[in-house]
C-alpha cells in the first residue's frame, strides 16, 4: 500500500472538544491491504519480535499483547481502541500522513493518537523516510497503555497548542516529543531499555542504541530543548529516564520555560535578537 499525499488541513482557533476532529474524517479500509501489506507487517514484526526483549522495557512488551498484535494480522483499529479506552482512554485515528501542528497536537489533547494506514513496501523494509503505520501503530501504540506516557502525552500537547503559531516554542517541543517519545530510553533495575517508538520499530536503531556508539546523558528539559536532533540517520545523542512517572512529573518544568521563552519571543525590543539567536542561548534566559 502506497502512502496517500499529506494533505493541507484546516486549523482550529481552540482547543476542541472529545468529539470534535480536526482532521477530515478517514477510516482503515482494512480490506484495501494486499498479500504484499500482510507480508510486510509480518516480516518487520518478526525481526523486532525477535530483537526486543532484553531491549525493550517489559511495559512496552507487555502491551505488544495486550493490545492484541500479532505476526499474522496488520491491527484492526478498531478493536485496538476498545482496548486502549480501557486502559487510559486513548484512541487511535487514521490520518493520511504529516499533519500540521495545532491539529496533531489538538488530537494528542483529546487522547486521539494520529496514525496513518500505509505500510512501506519490501524493497524498503529497513527504512522510510515518511513515518508508516508499522511506525505509528507497532512503535506507539503499546505505549499508549501505560498510564503515565497517556498522562503526558495529552499533558505536553496540551503545553504546546495555545502557541501552534510561534516556531520556536514548537521547535522547543518537538525536540521534547522527539528525544522521548520517539528517541526515549529509560534506566531500570535489569539496565537500559527502549520505550521510544522510533527505537522500538527500527531494526538498525533498536540494536545500536543501546551499543557503545551513541552518547547517552540524563534526562533534563532544558538539555534536551538545546538538543537539535537527526531525522534522516541514527542519534548520536539519547536521554534516559529513570522512571516513566519522571516523564510526567517534567510537565512542570516544560510548561515553566515554555512561559518564559514565549514572554521574550514577545518582547518586541527583543524580537529580532531571539529571532538571531541559537535556541541554546534562548533558553539560558530560562
Amino acid at each position: 500500500m502506497n502512502p496517500p499525499q499529506t494533505l493541507e488541513l484546516p486549523t482550529a482557533n481552540a482547543l476542541p472538544q472529545k468529539n470534535a476532529n480536526p482532521v477530515q474524517a478517514m477510516q482503515q479500509d482494512y480490506d484495501n491491504y494486499s498479500p504484499d501489506d500482510f507480508a510486510v507487517w509480518q516480516a518487520l514484526f518478526t525481526r523486532q519480535a525477535a530483537q526486543l526483549p532484553g531491549r525493550a522495557h517489559p511495559l512496552y512488551l507487555k502491551c505488544v499483547g495486550d493490545v492484541g498484535f500479532t505476526a499474522s494480522a496488520i491491527p484492526r483499529f478498531t478493536e485496538v481502541n476498545e482496548v486502549l479506552a480501557s486502559c487510559t482512554g486513548f484512541e487511535v485515528v487514521t490520518v493520511p500522513g504529516w499533519i500540521p501542528e495545532r491539529e496533531f497536537f489538538s488530537l494528542l489533547a483529546q487522547r486521539r493518537f494520529p496514525a496513518t494506514t500505509w505500510l512501506r513496501s519490501r524493497a524498503n523494509l529497513d527504512y522510510t523516510p515518511e513515518p508508516d503505520m508499522f511506525h505509528d501503530v507497532y512503535g506507539h501504540v503499546p505505549m499508549l497503555a501505560v498510564p503515565a506516557m497517556a498522562d503526558f502525552l495529552e499533558g505536553l500537547a496540551r503545553i504546546a497548542l495555545p502557541h501552534a503559531q510561534n516556531p520556536l516554542i514548537i521547535e522547543l517541543m518537538a525536540r521534547i516529543y522527539w528525544f522521548t517519545v520517539e528517541f526515549g530510553l529509560i534506566q531500570t533495575v535489569e539496565g537500559l531499555r527502549i520505550y521510544g517508538a522510533g527505537i522500538l520499530s527500527s531494526g538498525g536503531e533498536s540494536a545500536y542504541c543501546l551499543s557503545e556508539v551513541p552518547a547517552r546523558a540524563p534526562f533534563d528539559i532544558q538539555q534536551i530543548m538545546a538538543t537539535a536532533f537527526y531525522k534522516d540517520r541514527m542519534q548520536t545523542l539519547y536521554f534516559v529516564l529513570n522512571s516513566f512517572e519522571q516523564l510526567y512529573h517534567s510537565l512542570p518544568e516544560i510548561e515553566r520555560v515554555v512561559q518564559v521563552v514565549t514572554e521574550v519571543y514577545n518582547d518586541a525590543r527583543l524580537q529580532g535578537l531571539v529571532e538571531r539567536m541559537a535556541t541554546r542561548a534562548v533558553l539560558q534566559l530560562c
